[in-house]
């Protein structure tokens, strides 16, 4: 036996099941996302921050230091609205992925919306008992994301094509590319945030695709129900 095959490790069952499956139990994991989610996932991302990257320079000349990581301006020029092409497909088809899981109830409406919910949920004081695999939270960033996106489209191909449209419409999706932009930009610093350091083993599930029993239980209790089949705890009253 070679050195290479004594040290190799055995396949995870959890990644290897994650491959094409998702909501099943697997020992200590439970698979979030399956391998085509999370290719679509990062289709969107990776695409969205070139897009980033080249159009900050072409947007201001403060940004114009990044033009050099892609070759200078004019290459960025170039690149910028064929990547955002990319970038559009690819939220097309995250759009069509999970939209069906992203549907908000009234009551999430009612709460995120209008219920100062998202404060509360960044401060750890609401009671997710019966948050399911994804929360009103992640529900209404997906809109968002997709009505950005949807923004940044329109505007940008109006942009592409300056000569096909009236000077007041050309103005106009200037405006509606800046502002649509800042707040992609701020939805996904937030998305970011709360993938990474405010809830710790989130991002493993965009890479092996898998979460732990404990994640899912404390975060998202009524899907870790669901998926492995418990029944909810009752609740303790403290005298």
């Amino acid at each position: 036996m070679t050195r290479a095959a004594a040290h190799r490790r055995p396949a995870d069952p959890a990644v290897i099941a994650a491959q094409k499956r998702e909501d099943i139990v697997v020992g200590n994991e439970i698979v979030r996302h399956n391998r085509a989610s999370r290719l679509i996932h990062w289709a969107v991302a990776v695409t969205f921050f070139v897009s980033l990257f080249t159009g900050m320079p072409i947007w201001t000349p403060i940004f114009g230091w990044m033009a050099a990581l892609f070759g200078g301006l004019s290459v960025c020029r170039v690149i910028h609205p064929w990547v955002g092409v990319a970038f559009m497909l690819s939220t097309v088809v995250m759009f069509f992925e999970w939209a069906s899981d992203m549907r908000l109830k009234k009551s999430e409406r009612r709460e995120w919306i209008s219920g100062g919910r998202a404060m509360q949920y960044m401060r750890y004081e609401t009671d997710d008992s019966n948050v399911g695999k994804y929360n009103g939270g992640q529900k209404l960033q997906f809109w968002l994301v997709c009505i950005a996106a949807l923004g940044l489209l329109l505007s940008g191909l109006m942009m592409w094509f300056p000569r096909s449209f009236p000077p007041i419409l050309m103005q106009f999706s200037y405006l509606i590319h800046d502002i649509t932009f800042i707040l992609f930009v701020m939805l996904i610093v937030f998305h970011i945030y709360l993938g990474t350091v405010a809830e710790p083993g989130t991002f493993g599930s965009m890479t092996r695709g898998t979460v732990t029993r404990a994640w899912a239980r404390l975060h998202h209790p009524r899907w870790y129900r669901e998926v492995t089949g418990e029944e909810p705890r009752p609740h303790t009253h403290h005298v």
